[in-house]
């Protein structure tokens, strides 16, 4: 049996299913998950990451964890503890969605060094583990659907600097691969889509997504700042747009490793807006 955690975020609910379409016995967790957001035959159950003993339940005679890193909470996780009640129930492999600062952005608390706390602990669980390390996802366009859907406009900084974003479903794909066949464990995949798209770029694709003109409007780097700010915490907002604006060389690589665990090349940004454009109309 296979517990999801996150399983009502991009990444989770894209391998419950992926997973429930093998036919596989799946656990679905989130603090707020409920029947609407599972397939038929899915258990659901409410648990909460900050709370490891929540999962004592969900854990039990399960074999495999998919642990996500708890993205801008992380910091409230004691993945120790989280760890320590998989091992009780049985939990043999955990499959972490990390994060690719933990290499590009060491010494960030909000990208890098909780990141890398939890990938240490998953390390040193006594349990066989795989390790994700995806960059920005193609789902975060969906913080333009409000203005796609009301005015037709996208605005966003940066607009011609390019990096590789990654279809979360892909993601998922990859994460079902090492949670169900061997050849996955002590392995590190850094997970890219399969080249550079601008902003610029990704405002067109969604554009011809829907069939319809979308604009572009370029904002200042305070704008985007003084926008993000009313979601995100200040430290995260910062490190995201230094990363959009300035990114490294590593930031900016694509990865071979989704094509080496699936054996095809990762889906592109324009690929992702044409399967979710109801979320832009």
């Amino acid at each position: 049996m296979f517990v999801v955690t996150g399983a009502t975020g991009n990444v989770g609910r894209s391998l419950v299913r992926t997973l429930a379409e093998t036919g596989a016995r799946v656990t679905a967790t989130s603090r707020g998950i409920t029947g609407t957001d599972v397939p038929e035959g899915v258990a659901h159950v409410r648990a909460d990451l900050a709370d490891a003993e929540s999962l004592r339940p969900v854990l039990d005679g399960a074999d495999a964890l998919f642990l996500q890193n708890g993205g801008p909470s992380a910091h409230r996780l004691n993945p120790r503890d989280i760890l320590d009640v998989a091992k009780a129930g049985g939990v043999g492999h955990v499959v972490l969605l990390s994060s690719q600062g933990v290499v590009t952005r060491p010494g960030s608390a909000s990208h890098g060094d909780t990141a890398r706390a939890i990938e240490d602990a998953v390390r040193q669980s006594g349990m066989t583990w795989t390790i994700l390390r995806p960059g920005g996802f193609d789902s975060n366009a969906y913080a333009w659907a409000e203005s796609v859907r009301a005015h037709r406009v996208v605005a966003a900084p940066f607009a011609d600097i390019g990096l590789p974003t990654v279809d979360p479903d892909d993601i998922a794909e990859v994460a079902a691969a090492a949670l169900r066949e061997d050849g996955h464990a002590g392995q590190v995949y850094e997970l890219t889509g399969p080249e550079l798209v601008t902003p610029r770029r990704q405002a067109e694709a969604i554009a011809d997504a829907l069939g319809e003109p979308v604009r572009f409007v370029e904002q200042t780097r305070d704008e985007a700042r003084a926008m993000m700010l009313r979601f995100m915490p200040e430290p995260v907002v910062d490190t995201t747009l230094t990363i959009l604006g300035e990114p490294t060389p590593t930031e900016q690589r694509v990865s071979p490793d989704v094509e080496r665990v699936l054996g095809r090349a990762p889906g592109t940004f324009a690929d992702w807006a044409r399967r979710y454009v109801a979320a832009f109309r």
